[in-house]
């Protein structure tokens, strides 16, 4: 057996309990003892000192468009429309080995801002450019944080009334067919698992109604859960009405599309009936503060949704619409709308790290495994350095982690393994990583202006 101790650090459990002088023991991967005061002599371990840190769990991202990580920077000003339009001109152009290379860049960025697992939702297979989602498993695998593969799709372009041009979309049928084979090849159910898959079309105005409801039919008979991108605009909401006649609740309803295995990307613009049939039904809810104001979408309607009990975690979305965000950043965001919108007792800086945790880990239907510092869950654990110019004059170390910039990231551990020591990746280099990204960009944009 393998026996990990972090002795002498502020563990904040997001369960509940937090142990001012305490220490976390793991053995093989997994959380063994929680508590205040020295740990245990284990003859063997491994030890960390975690004097000056908080330790949290593993952040979990809800959200993400990892193969953004190539065209960040561009059509600044547009709307969520007009930004599409003009990113589908080079999206196009995607390949497995641009995927490869904005996975290691992207995940890469997300280890080094405290996250564990994250959601990467893409939905652009153009045909004949390798096997993508293979790509990008294996990439996040060198990186070493957990990846649930969103396996979106498309089957609705231009010509059919979709935002896309039809050279990005899929047949309904080669869709559907497409996201069965990544579950076989690639959905692990285990409780330690790597790598999960999730059946996620990329949205009403991109999706036909008949992948939108044999998507739903094929994720509950593979048992794997379902998200899209749902009530992000206005816009959006006003498309709804006019084709469908209802709102994008009531149409995602209609399709079999609310359920405790689903999770929706924005939700920002919810009447109190929508948020009261998400809340009804267990459907998720990943918030993606920075994106949804770098494209004026809006303010997601947070503190409702958590009264009326939906689950809410947090999402960076892709980096091309909220550039270079980390992922421990979106706390603070999150923080921050919350209040503008409610005052200061609206949110707090506990309900931030839980959405950023436990609330992300139950929209990704893994909260028995992760998101708190519990025995039997998985040693993912972030490390935050809160002794240091600056965050030593704050008392309490959650508000030190969520109110102002994020504190220095001592150590992350993925199943008790570490993945990046004092800012520093210790799986593939941040050279490395950072080739990886800027050879994708001039891949994608060397293509555009030919």
């Amino acid at each position: 057996m393998s026996t990990l101790i972090i002795d002498g650090a502020y563990i904040a459990t997001v369960s509940g309990a937090e142990y001012v002088n305490g220490h976390i023991v793991a053995t093989d991967g997994r959380i063994t003892q929680v508590g205040s005061g020295a740990a245990p002599d284990v003859p063997g371990a491994r030890r960390i000192d975690g004097r000056g840190c908080i330790a949290t769990p593993g952040l979990v991202n809800t959200h993400n468009h990892l193969y953004q990580w190539a065209t960040q920077g561009l059509f600044a000003d547009g709307t969520l429309f007009e930004w599409l339009t003009g990113s589908y001109e080079i999206w196009h152009r995607l390949d497995a080995e641009v995927v490869s290379q904005t996975t290691t860049a992207a995940m890469s960025w997300l280890a080094l801002s405290g996250c564990t697992t994250a959601s990467d939702h893409h939905y652009i297979f153009p045909s004949g450019r390798g096997d993508i989602a293979a790509a990008e498993v294996e990439a996040a695998r060198r990186v070493g944080i957990r990846l649930d593969l969103a396996r979106g799709s498309m089957d609705r372009g231009r010509s059919a009334g979709g935002l896309p041009p039809d050279s990005v979309v899929e047949t309904l049928d080669g869709a559907l067919a497409a996201t069965e084979a990544a579950i076989d090849a690639h959905h692990d159910p285990a409780f330690d698992a790597m790598t999960r898959v999730t059946v996620a079309p990329c949205s009403p105005f991109s999706v036909s109604r008949d992948l939108m409801t044999g998507a739903a039919e094929l994720a509950r008979a593979k048992g794997v859960r379902m998200h899209t991108h749902l009530a992000e605009t206005l816009d959006e909401e006003e498309k709804c009405l006019a084709e469908f006649g209802c709102t994008p609740v009531e149409y995602a309803e209609k399709l079999g599309w609310l359920g405790s295995d689903v999770w929706f990307a924005h939700a920002v613009h919810l009447s109190e009936d929508a948020i009261a049939r998400i809340a009804a039904t267990g459907t998720g809810v990943a918030h993606c503060p920075t994106s949804n104001a770098r494209l004026g979408a809006g303010i997601c309607r947070t503190t409702e949704l958590l009264e009326a009990g939906a689950p809410v975690g947090l999402g960076v979305d892709g980096p091309a619409s909220s550039e270079l965000t980390p992922l421990s950043g979106e706390m603070h965001q999150a923080l921050l709308m919350a209040r503008a919108r409610k005052g200061p007792q609206a949110f707090s800086s506990r309900q931030a790290l839980h959405m950023a945790t436990l609330g992300g880990a139950r929209c990704l239907g893994r909260d028995a495994e992760l998101g708190s510092l519990e025995p039997g869950k998985l040693a993912d654990i972030a490390l935050w350095r809160v002794d240091g110019f600056g965050y030593d004059v704050i008392d309490d170390p959650v508000v030190a982690l969520t109110f102002g910039p994020t504190p220095p990231l001592e150590r992350l551990l993925v199943g008790g393994e570490t993945v990046a020591e004092r800012g520093e990746l210790r799986t593939v280099s941040a050279g490395e990583a950072a080739r990886a990204g800027r050879a994708a960009h001039r891949t994608l944009l060397q293509e555009v202006s030919r």
